[in-house]
């Protein structure tokens, strides 16, 4: 233990101090550098996780985290019914992993104005509660009532949409559904208009009552498209379709987000990539930087390293001294790196400063996601590699003699 004490009060004392030669000022820009390339790291990931957080986010929304639905189904114009009493779904709200289970219906059609026919999918919702995401996107009105007597005609159309047919809150809709090869007209109203920056999916969705669309389909009460399920963890999504897969009745299916979705998923998998040679990159900028200020200060200690030597001081501790030295100074330029990623995180996401075109960005802002466990990840992993790069240049120290270490000086 004693020796212990010793080390650290001699890493210390030989910290470069004011008139130490290059030492100093190079033990300087080791440290900023080192806070440089940490707040680097940590501002790109946190940016990256939310990017993948919101675009995620916004793709369940429109659906979910795994849709089941028959097996014959095939495709969204003409949907094959399933009950919503089945025994399948009381056994799909007790799996283990599952948040939440709703019923819906998508019908096809298009819409007319005075100079556009636009086509779109009608999605219809039992509650608010499945509406929650296009609530949560509202830019102006509301969602649609749920009146008991009969199905309500509203509808929440997309902010591209509502331009494009050049509709208001309060506007009618001339809508055409087709069943079988007779098609159906329907006036709906628009009482809300959404906007989530996804254009391929705002420019064909409209949000209404699920038992409008039941209606036009001819359905019963109790026959609808599908059911959404969300999981408690996108981490589990697998698992937990794993899990849902034996309680599938011969007729039914279930399709993750990502099995909908795979070009959009692979394509926020490859981000991924990126960050990792990122992190690499400033990693072996941090420990350059501070391999050579470990080096000039050996090299200007090289007579103090001769005379605790000549007292007794071994190898092997002469070493932990100038890797506690180096501790230090990592340590600090990790904690100014993570106080300024912080605060630069936190700012954006407070106030927004740095904008986006949302048409090639799918949003208005840069996204930032403040996780505690990325700062320390970064700060440990950072510390860890820094210092096990020091242990190649403090061999060194084995080399100085002391005889000529203080003849010399």
């Amino acid at each position: 233990m004693a020796h212990l004490f010793f080390e650290r009060f001699v890493a210390q004392r030989l910290l470069p101090r004011k008139g130490d030669g290059y030492a100093r000022p190079l033990v300087r820009v080791a440290t900023y550098t080192i806070a440089l390339g940490v707040m680097v790291m940590v501002v790109a990931v946190c940016i990256l996780r939310g990017f993948q957080t919101e675009i995620r986010q916004k793709v369940v929304g429109f659906g979910s985290h795994i849709v089941v639905n028959s097996y014959a189904m095939g495709n969204l114009y003409e949907e094959t019914p399933i009950a919503n009493d089945r025994p399948e779904v009381e056994r799909i709200r007790q799996t283990p992993g599952v948040a939440r289970l709703g019923c819906y219906a998508v019908k096809g059609g298009m819409v007319k104005s005075e100079n556009q026919i636009q086509g779109v999918l009608l999605k219809g919702v039992e509650s608010d509660d499945d509406g929650a995401f296009f609530a949560a996107h509202l830019v102006e009105g509301r969602l649609f009532d749920h009146p008991e007597e009969k199905p309500s005609n509203e509808v929440v159309v997309s902010q591209r949409l509502a331009d494009r047919l050049e509709v208001g809150i309060g506007d009618k809709l001339r809508t055409y559904f087709w069943q079988g090869d007779v098609p159906r007209a329907r006036a709906l109203e628009v009482c809300g208009i959404y906007n989530t920056d996804l254009a391929d999916f705002d420019e064909h969705y409209l949000l209404g009552d699920l038992r409008m669309v039941q209606r036009l389909n001819d359905w019963d009460s109790n026959l609808v498209g599908g059911y959404e399920v969300l999981v408690d963890d996108f981490r589990h999504l697998d698992e937990v379709a794993q899990r849902l897969l034996p309680q599938m009745g011969y007729d039914l299916t279930l399709h993750t987000v990502v099995d909908q979705n795979p070009a959009l998923f692979a394509w926020l998998d490859l981000l991924d990539s990126n960050i990792v040679l990122l992190m690499v990159l400033m990693t072996l900028v941090c420990t350059v930087a501070i391999i050579s200020a470990l080096l000039i200060m050996m090299f200007e200690r090289s007579s103090t390293i001769g005379v605790l030597k000549a007292l007794g001081c071994t190898n092997g501790s002469l070493r932990r001294i100038f890797l506690l030295q180096c501790a230090a100074l990592i340590t600090k330029g990790i904690l100014v790196g993570d106080a300024v990623a912080w605060l630069v995180c936190w700012l954006q996401a407070r106030f927004q400063i740095v904008r986006l075109d949302s048409t090639n960005y799918m949003m208005e802002h840069v996204p930032v996601a403040l996780e505690a466990p990325t700062f320390v990840v970064i700060s440990i992993g950072s510390l860890v590699v820094c210092l096990l790069a020091l242990l190649i240049p403090t061999a060194y120290i084995s080399h100085i003699e002391p005889a000529k270490s203080i003849k010399m000086n």
